[in-house]
Parts: C-alpha cells; sequence; structure tokens
C-alpha cells in the first residue's frame, strides 16, 4: 500500500495513525498472540482470525466505548501496530490508553512516545476527555517511559496483579488530567 491509499487520521512525524483495516486481520492476530509482544500487553487468551472478524463487526451499542488505530510507519509504509482510547466513559469525561507495537524491531525507536502523544490530543482536543489513565505490566519498561514522556503520573501499583508464562507481574497504573496537560505543553 502506498501513502497515498492510507486513509491518514491523524499525522505524525514518523507515524500516521489510520483507521484498523479488515486486511489487516492476520497481522493484527499475529500481534496479538507472539508471546514477547503479548506479555506486554497482557494478553493472555489466544486470538483467532474468527475473533478479530468478530471485533469488525458493528456493535450495538448506541454509544462507542473504544476507538482504534492502526499505527502506519511512513518511510517503511508498512503497519507495525495499533492504539486506542478505550473503556470511554462518556459522562465522566475519561478514558483508557492502549497501544502494541508489534513489530519489535520498532520497538526502542521512540514510535510509542510519539503514538502515546497523538493518541493524548486526540483524546484531549476531539474527544473532550478530562482524564486518561493508562495499564502498564512492569516488566514494560519502554510504556513507563513513553507515559511518563507524555506527563502521566504513576498512581498505583497492583502487585502482582497479573501471572504470565508462570510468573506473577505487578500492574502500574499512570493518569494524565487534560489541565495537567495544557499546563505542560505552555
Amino acid at each position: 500500500m502506498n501513502d497515498s491509499q492510507v486513509p491518514v487520521f491523524i499525522k505524525g512525524e514518523i507515524i500516521d495513525l489510520v483507521p484498523l483495516n479488515s486486511k489487516n486481520i492476520n497481522l493484527y492476530v499475529k500481534w496479538e498472540n507472539t508471546p514477547n509482544v503479548r506479555i506486554y500487553s497482557r494478553n493472555i487468551i489466544p486470538n483467532t482470525v474468527e475473533d478479530m472478524k468478530k471485533f469488525f463487526e458493528p456493535s450495538k451499542d448506541r454509544m462507542k466505548r473504544e476507538i482504534n488505530f492502526e499505527v502506519w510507519h511512513k518511510k517503511d509504509k508498512k503497519s507495525i501496530g495499533f492504539g486506542a482510547v478505550n473503556d470511554i466513559d462518556w459522562y465522566g469525561q475519561k478514558g483508557w490508553l492502549g497501544l502494541v507495537i508489534g513489530e519489535p524491531e520498532y520497538w526502542g525507536q521512540k514510535i510509542g512516545e510519539e503514538v502515546t502523544r497523538l493518541m493524548v490530543e486526540y483524546a484531549f482536543n476531539e474527544l473532550n476527555l478530562y482524564l486518561i489513565y493508562a495499564g502498564i505490566n512492569s516488566v514494560n519498561i519502554g510504556s513507563w517511559h513513553c507515559a511518563e514522556k507524555n506527563g502521566f503520573t504513576r498512581e498505583a501499583t497492583f502487585k502482582k496483579n497479573m501471572y504470565v508464562n508462570g510468573e506473577y507481574y505487578d500492574t502500574f497504573v499512570y493518569s494524565l488530567f487534560k489541565e495537567d496537560w495544557l499546563e505542560n505543553k505552555k
């Protein structure tokens, strides 16, 4: 797919955020099931192509509670992950950020920082959320840095909250208030 065929929703420097594409279901399933990727996203149940197809089916809910993006690497012209603002509470104006860079060769290149920044800007400026949370596995040091570089504050540690591959891991919960984000942008 070339750049003119990619339906860019949010432009970035290194990456763009584009709508999920049902033609990439096999790629999404690969990312969800790859052991060294899924441990960081806390995915402990295998996903199939059929599971992912159900995800693409229209919801009966009147209010959308999840907005998903594919992460498109501009230079390499390929999808490398996905992100979401999910569990959106429209009345309380809050939601959770989620991000998976499914291609490990792109880890450590500040791509996660950029994706996080773009999703935070979208959540505050376009969705009018007031508060964003992120839950991060304690071994996912790269994600802590992404959150902290974007102004998130670690609010809680849930001890031994997750069991993966025979080990218990802590979960760190981060938060970012719109007012703090605006203050940091000055």
